[in-house]
């Protein structure tokens, strides 16, 4: 049915109200009063939200109401949108009459009366928007929802601890591993906790139940007590449970939790017992630890063991200090054999050799896990005929009709246990195609420039609160690492996963080609995915609220195609937040482009055509990221600095030297990649006025010879990484006088591939000696000796020197950076024979790290 994702939007616009009166923007009074009764109906509405989820799969007619309401609260957030829009435009305007200030601030108080034109047309949208609202109040009403303040789904799955093994395929090894945890030792107080972790639907309670029930954990524990946790972790409950295990057909409801607590030890004490919770989604650790303290408590329980399944890396390391067991997915040959046991009665499968060939690509689609196998081999079950199998064959998972404990349903119990914020994120990965590598700052420029992200705290920034919703969903096993790259990470989601994320998601991502029929017309997000495309699809001409467009890695071949879809997207979609043309062979943006004042994420990366900017790009004043890496520009034009919400920018250019950064310019920049700029020979002049800048890359600029001082200005910069630029020399002594009192931030620097590097920036590394963390020196011949004063980085955790062949030693003292904890040598045989632990002349020097990796030469 689709994700509607409406508590998500209504926080976004409510936030978005309150901002416009606390940024003091100087509006008419009819047009604060009807802003002040738009807050107060979506809050009205909001408040109820989340009952009328929970009761829309039940109700049509409020289903329905909600899908308007959707519709409504997005043509609210663009209205809204639009006064962040008109004080940009009127900032830039006094920016640019006065390009010597520094008062570049969004809103700043002097700016902010808006003219009176925009605020009468804001006036009439305003009221329009409150004239829908009112007319959907009656049917709003009429379902007599009630007010929510919890925006978790409760729901209650009964698990049993009874299993027949001849069911289960593949599961022997980790039974097996988990057995031997089981009979390991305890060396701690508590009752040591095995966590299972991985997504819905990987057979982590089977695992579970086969240890349950083998006979040598039956005669390790003599009591054995299976308890299905499910979402609600209350300790009374959960108590009551305990007892009425150890104690068939004892009633305590009546019980208070001290009596309950009572019971329970005098049942427990001096027995050794085997736990299972199954089923845990408990993140509150004070809650978790009222039930390890009681267990704790029990006379003789340190002999005594629990297991704990859960989807949540996070629950499992509230829970366990135990390495989390991390199930994986079952074979391809053990998936074939689970189905078959599924689709065939036994041996009726010889009959049909056709049909197990078509079995093996449906396997194929479940990738291991086998809640899947078994979900699409039982809708298969003596069905013999071809187009049946083929039909399961070619449609996607989530099109499928699937009961109560089918994969989707039980992986769904995952998406509704998400915040509402990250149900948004969610869905929109969707957009990608399956088998996508993720790119974690990507992914997060499409999330900000979408307006998914919560406001920071003090102290963060937009990227951190992505990072933060990037690990959550790591937690929750929703997506996997792949790569860490230092600066950013790459991941995947199961095929499984994504197939949830396009089921919640249906109506607002939608993937278009030249065969695409019809498409919702209030869809928002759209991949264009055609390499034979001839036309521009009809649908798109019908489309008028897309917010964002992601032509796949050049997918489109044809030119004069490519540039009728950008036509389009500039003409139809004026609140297009993110436009995706990478690797396209476009040769030039339309002068129009200037009319999208919405767009926020621009990528025109490796679009080799591009060698120039329109006019009119200065007028993209809400632009967040801009990607022009691997184009053909020469230059980088004044509009460019124009930009003030501007936090991400990767540049190429074929110049010698970048036109000077003005004060006041690019006061939001997070993040600067130069990238292949070959022939500049010098970083701009006014890099000390990028004062919010973290990261700074500078990627095979070629005949960059040194950086300039003015970099100990950047206080908040907290990444610098050099790649491959071979002429570059980083020699950069303190000044006594002048750099006395200089503390910067710097947490990580690399270098790779600085053949004419000889030394290390003393002025950065230095002054950043209580914050620099990782510090990676990569693909540098000339680099002889490491510098004397290397061991005053007193926060330093990882080192990595690798085909460093000239170094031979560490300075002397790197035994007092008692922070570093992890030490890498390669491709250096003078270091690596003298710290190697086997008769290494200096590995005392060094046996204080906790992981050190020397690989000798060959």
């Amino acid at each position: 049915m689709g994700e509607m994702f409406l508590l998500g939007i209504a926080k976004s616009v409510v936030e978005k109200i309150v901002d416009l009166s606390v940024d003091e923007v100087r509006l008419v009074y009819n047009v604060k009063t009807d802003l002040k009764k738009l807050e107060d109906t979506m809050i009205s509405i909001k408040d109820k939200l989340l009952d009328a989820e929970r009761q829309q799969h039940h109700n049509e007619n409020l289903r329905h109401c909600m899908w308007k309401l959707r519709d409504i609260f997005y043509d609210a957030e663009d209205v809204i949108d639009d006064f962040k829009c008109e004080a940009l435009r009127k900032q830039d305007a006094i920016n640019h009459r006065n390009t010597n200030s520094s008062k570049v601030r969004f809103l700043a108080s002097c700016c902010t009366c808006l003219p009176l034109s925009f605020c009468l047309k804001m006036s009439h949208k305003i009221k329009d928007i409150n004239g829908r609202l009112g007319e959907l109040a009656t049917e709003w009403n009429s379902f007599d929802l009630r007010q929510c303040s919890d925006n978790r789904h409760v729901f209650r799955r009964e698990t049993i601890s009874f299993v027949d093994s001849s069911d289960v395929i593949g599961r022997d090894k980790d039974k097996e591993n988990i057995i031997s945890m089981l009979m390991k030792p305890s060396e701690d107080r508590n009752v040591p906790v095995i966590p299972i972790v991985g997504i819905g639907g990987l057979g982590k309670t089977t695992l579970a139940q086969l240890v349950y029930n083998d006979d040598r954990v039956t005669s390790l524990f003599p009591l054995k007590i299976w308890i299905c946790v499910s979402e609600e972790f209350d300790l009374s409950r959960l108590l009551n449970l305990l007892i009425q295990s150890v104690n068939k057909g004892v009633k305590c409801d009546d019980l208070t939790l001290d009596a309950l607590q009572a019971r329970l030890r005098s049942l427990l004490n001096d027995k050794k017992f085997l736990l299972v919770l199954d089923d845990m989604w408990n993140e509150n650790q004070a809650k978790w630890v009222e039930l390890r303290n009681l267990l704790r408590s029990i006379d003789g329980s340190s002999q005594s063991k629990i297991i704990m399944t859960t989807r949540s890396l996070k629950v499992s390391s509230i829970m366990s200090s135990i390495c989390a067991y991390k199930l994986k997915g079952l074979s391809f040959e053990d998936c074939l054999a689970l189905f078959i046991k599924w689709a065939f009665n036994d041996g009726d499968e010889k009959r049909y050799p056709n049909l197990i060939r078509i079995g093996e690509e449906i396997v194929d689609k479940c990738k291991g896990v086998p809640l899947a196998v078994r979900t699409l081999g039982s809708l298969l079950f003596q069905k013999t005929d071809e187009s049946d199998w083929n039909y399961i064959k070619e449609s996607e998972i989530w099109r499928l009709k699937q009961m109560e404990n089918d994969i989707l349903p039980v992986l769904k119990l995952s998406y509704n246990h998400l915040p509402s914020h990250l149900q948004r994120c969610l869905g929109l990965l969707s957009l990608y195609k399956k088998d996508e590598i993720y790119y974690s700052n990507k992914v997060i420029r499409l999330w900000m420039a979408n307006g998914l992200l919560e406001t920071p705290k003090q102290n963060q920034e937009w990227e951190d609160v992505g990072k933060q919703y990037l690990n959550e969903l790591l937690s929750r096993c929703l997506i996997q690492k792949e790569k860490d790259f230092c600066l950013y990470f790459t991941f995947k989601m199961h095929d499984l996963v994504h197939d949830l994320a396009l089921d919640v998601s249906q109506k607002e991502c939608k993937t278009v080609n030249s065969k695409t029929e019809t498409v919702d017309e209030n869809v928002r997000h759209l991949l264009l995915c055609d390499e034979k495309l001839v036309e521009v699809p009809r649908v798109l001409k019908e489309m008028k609220k897309v917010q964002t467009v992601i032509i796949q890695d050049g997918s489109v071949k044809s030119k004069v195609i490519l540039e009728s879809v950008i036509n389009l997207c500039v003409s139809n979609f004026k609140y297009l937040r993110a436009l995706e043309l990478r690797d396209s062979p476009l040769m030039v943006l339309p002068n129009s482009i200037g009319t999208l004042k919405h767009l926020r994420d621009l990528d025109l990366s490796r679009c080799l055509g591009i060698s120039e900017l329109p006019r009119s790009f200065y007028k993209l004043r809400s632009l967040q990221s801009l990607n022009l890496a691997g184009t053909r520009l020469k230059q980088l034009p004044d509009g460019v600095q124009r930009l003030i919400e501007l936090r991400h920018l990767e540049i190429t250019i074929k110049a010698t030297h970048l036109k000077e950064i003005r004060a006041g310019c690019w006061t939001s920049l997070q993040y600067l990649e130069l990238d292949w700029c070959n022939e500049l020979e010098c970083l701009p002049e006014g890099m000390q006025y990028l004062k919010s800048l973290r990261t700074l890359v500078l990627n095979n600029c070629d005949s960059l010879v040194s950086l300039p001082r003015s970099l100990k200005f950047l206080t908040k910069l907290e990444h610098l990484e050099i790649v491959g630029c071979f002429q570059i020399n980083l020699k950069m002594e303190l000044e006594e006088e002048k750099d006395k009192d200089l503390q910067l931030s710097l947490k990580t620097f690399s270098l790779f591939g600085l053949h004419a590097l000889t030394d290390l920036p003393r002025l950065l590394l230095q002054g950043s000696s209580s914050t620099l963390q990782q510090l990676q020196i990569r693909g540098c011949p000339n680099l002889s000796v490491l510098p004397a004063w290397l061991p005053n980085l007193t926060s330093l955790q990882k080192l990595e020197i690798i085909k460093c062949e000239n170094l031979s030693a560490l300075p002397e003292g790197v035994d007092r950076l008692t922070n570093l904890s992890e030490l890498a040598i390669d491709g250096c045989p003078e270091l690596s024979k003298r710290y190697r632990q086997n008769g290494g002349e200096d590995w005392h020097k060094i046996a204080h790290i906790q992981k050190v990796v020397i690989k000798d030469e060959d």
